[in-house]
């Protein structure tokens, strides 16, 4: 899990939030709410923001891991510094279900395009944009292998984050930053995404994750074996002797060595990072970023990708 701070309201409130390229909202916890997935968070008080404003516009999402009931407030927001001036976003009056009471952020700010937005509100970056904040129309992020030093850049790209050149990928559906693959290739053997498939570059997913036949594909051609609990274990002692999982897209290589998708657990178990997903897309979560530095370019509709320091 990777978050950041932001704040709303003046004097300003302090949130911690995912910026999760698989969705377009921005919504924290309201005072309102009774959920203990509330109570255990940082939540917003309007009445203490003197440029708060109502818009009696009720909002619920969905997520693949949980969902968010609330209304729609308006209110500067501050990112990075840039101050965000009349920011749409939900203040959750509900979150049931058991997901977001144990996480360590409080709300999403969603980065992707505005039509996944809920009830058609204007995503920060397309504000931000507007609001003449940014030199450029793109942000990209680096993830870092330890506790601290990832990043989102908004505006810019920073070069002291890559090796090599950037590629540049056409973006095939705007909604999620959703781009083609060709294959999916392991002991030089395509396994998976055969004649193509759909993919979402998405900082708020932690693993890869595909369709199930195909992860179990990939989960035996790298030698993971699944245990009583359906976790896919490597024996951590062959961890350097496994081979890299390669995606192909646009006809580049991005292999994804052993080392950045296996992870160990608590327990001292090593778990393979691939999961099922129920839909068709593939998901190239944090365990893909973390290789591979990555550009949301809004301007010319691409996603460009290096190779990660």
């Amino acid at each position: 899990e990777y978050y950041g701070t932001i704040s709303i309201g003046t004097p300003p409130q302090d949130f911690t939030v995912v910026f999760d390229t698989g969705s377009s909202n921005l919504w924290v916890p309201s005072i309102s709410c009774t959920s203990l997935a509330c109570q255990n968070h940082q939540m917003f008080n309007p009445s203490q923001s003197s440029t708060y404003k109502s818009t009696g516009q009720n909002l619920s999402i969905q997520y693949g891991t949980g969902d968010m009931e609330g209304i729609v407030g308006s209110d500067t927001v501050t990112v990075a510094s840039l101050v965000d001036t009349n920011q749409l976003f939900g203040l959750s009056t509900a979150e049931p279900g058991q997901f977001f009471v144990h996480v360590k952020f409080d709300g999403i700010l969603g980065l992707g395009y505005p039509n996944l937005a809920a009830d058609g509100i204007m995503p920060v970056f397309d504000n931000l944009v507007n609001e003449s904040l940014l030199e450029e129309n793109l942000f990209s992020v680096y993830l870092s292998c330890e506790t601290t030093g990832s990043v989102v850049i908004f505006g810019g790209i920073d070069e002291s984050y890559f090796t090599g050149s950037i590629n540049w990928i056409s973006v095939s559906y705007q909604g999620y930053w959703q781009i083609s693959m060709d294959s999916i290739i392991v002991n030089s053997q395509e396994i998976a995404c055969s004649g193509g498939c759909q993919a979402i570059v998405d900082t708020g997913t932690s693993l890869v994750a595909g369709p199930p036949s195909s992860i179990s594909n990939i989960q035996s051609a790298v030698g993971a074996r699944q245990d009583t609990y359906g976790e896919y274990n490597v024996n951590c002692s062959s961890v350097s002797a496994m081979p890299d999982v390669i995606f192909v897209i646009d006809g580049v290589q991005y292999p994804v060595p052993a080392f950045a998708y296996v992870e160990q657990n608590d327990q001292g178990l090593c778990i393979s990072s691939f999961q099922n997903t129920s839909g068709d897309l593939w998901i190239l979560g944090d365990v893909f970023i973390r290789v591979y530095y990555s550009i949301f370019d809004r301007a010319n509709n691409r996603v460009g990708l290096a190779k990660a320091i």
